[in-house]
């Protein structure tokens, strides 16, 4: 596993940004967990009851004025007995009193700033919780504005790429030519045009403009790994052949299979840059028109030959005139392979075959069938490639159990049956398999 200074820029971004995200997707969670809900208010504190106030207030003298009543010896001598202590019970009643009487007014300024703060304090709780509301469902709404701005970085960045891929091909094609010009070498290979009476597929030059289409394929068509896995499966048809001819090599994803199978092969490209890819991984391949090469090789010298994605690209004389030579020029019981896009599978028609600029006429599997059968091969097979996966399908129906085993919902069986037929019908017709390749032999 490599260290964190060996990971691509990229990676570390994208390991980043998500998270980054998940860090906010938390603290949002937490954010919208910590809402605050109203509590249930406490019914406002009830008034002082002051009505005793009076009655203490009269109540807490217990002597006289002036003395006892009557004045004799014998009363005055218990007064001045008793009289001190009824004084400070006096002076304890006077100062519980006026206690009394400022806890009172005291209470009642509380009871009214009580009364006063309870209604704003539940609008001010009822104000944060609308607030704290108010900041998750932002804080929400973030998130996607943040995605599609995230989206719109992406496909800048990945605009960028491809006109930075696209400039340094030309800057590659540039300084190629001008090294040739420096040193005065001719050109590697003429340009390439088919007989006029053939139609030829295309004109190819070795000009600044073959690293398009190389540069269309690496895009589209996909990756070096995807491409040799799609066609591993060819391989075994020329185990023990010599001198296989792949036409229309591409980046020699195939070649480099055959060899690493043992098998002698060369191949042939119209477009130099492609040959350019494939001669500096030690391939055998030339620039050439297809035609124009097999006419110039003795017959019956190919052990096989195999064009992957390329007879869509002739016209229909061209194509005929090139099975016929292809037929001449292979060895008895040595194969041809053919793979086409399916021109039935709709998905593959307008994802595939409408894209690509340079595809002159799509050719039904049948019809590449009976022209290889009308050019001499034999036993010829067709082979179905790449098949739509089934969640791209359109999607049959499945009744539900209660409409099972009651009478009254056949007619809405019949109905789903009906529908799943006409599914049937269109999936077999629109998403099935988006390529195939007529196997064929010469007898």
């Amino acid at each position: 596993m490599p260290t964190e200074p060996d990971r691509p820029l990229v990676t570390r971004e994208i390991a980043e940004r998500d998270d980054a995200h998940r860090r906010y997707n938390e603290a949002l969670t937490a954010l919208d967990k910590a809402i605050q809900s109203l509590p249930e208010w406490p019914a406002p504190p009830s008034a002082y009851d002051e009505t005793m106030l009076p009655a203490i207030n009269e109540a807490w003298k217990i002597l006289p004025e002036g003395g006892p009543a009557t004045s004799t010896w014998g009363a005055d001598k218990a007064w001045r007995l008793v009289a001190p202590l009824f004084e400070r019970q006096m002076a304890f009643n006077a100062a519980l009193v006026d206690h009394l009487n400022r806890n009172a007014a005291a209470h009642r300024e509380i009871h009214d700033a009580v009364a006063r703060a309870l209604p704003a304090t539940r609008e001010s709780l009822a104000a944060l919780a609308g607030f704290e509301s108010l900041l998750v469902q932002f804080l929400q709404r973030i998130t996607p504005l943040a995605d599609a701005r995230d989206r719109e970085t992406r496909q800048a960045i990945d605009e960028l790429r491809n006109v930075a891929e696209v400039a340094q091909r030309a800057a590659v094609m540039a300084k190629r030519e001008i090294e040739r010009l420096a040193t005065g070498t001719p050109k590697e290979g003429p340009a390439v045009e088919a007989p006029p009476s053939l139609g030829a597929p295309f004109k190819v030059k070795a000009s600044s403009e073959a690293y398009k289409y190389l540069g269309f394929e690496d895009r589209f068509r996909g990756s070096e790994d995807d491409i040799r896995a799609r066609l591993a499966d060819y391989a075994p048809y020329f185990d023990g052949a010599s001198n296989v001819l792949d036409v229309g090599c591409g980046r020699g994803e195939f070649l480099a299979l055959l060899k690493e199978r043992g098998v002698a092969s060369k191949g042939l490209d119209l477009n130099p840059e492609m040959v350019e890819a494939c001669l500096a991984r030690g391939l055998d391949v030339s620039t050439g028109d297809a035609l124009t090469v097999l006419h110039g090789l003795p017959d019956e010298s190919l052990g096989g030959l195999i064009a992957v994605q390329v007879i869509e690209h002739l016209e229909p004389a061209y194509l005929s005139d090139f099975l016929q030579t292809a037929y001449y020029k292979l060895r008895p019981g040595s194969r041809i392979v053919l793979e086409t896009i399916n021109p039935a599978c709709w998905v593959a028609f307008f994802e595939s075959y409408i894209r690509d600029l340079t595809h002159v006429r799509p050719i039904h599997p049948e019809t590449l069938q009976y022209m290889l059968h009308a050019s001499g091969f034999s036993a010829v097979d067709l082979v179905y490639r790449s098949p739509i996966a089934e969640e791209a399908r359109l999607q049959r129906v499945t009744p539900r159990p209660e409409h099972f085993g009651d009478a009254s919902a056949d007619p809405v069986t019949e109905l789903v049956s009906a529908f799943n037929r006409n599914m049937d019908r269109l999936n077999s017709r629109l998403f099935t398999f988006q390529d195939y390749a007529a196997v064929a032999r010469r007898s």
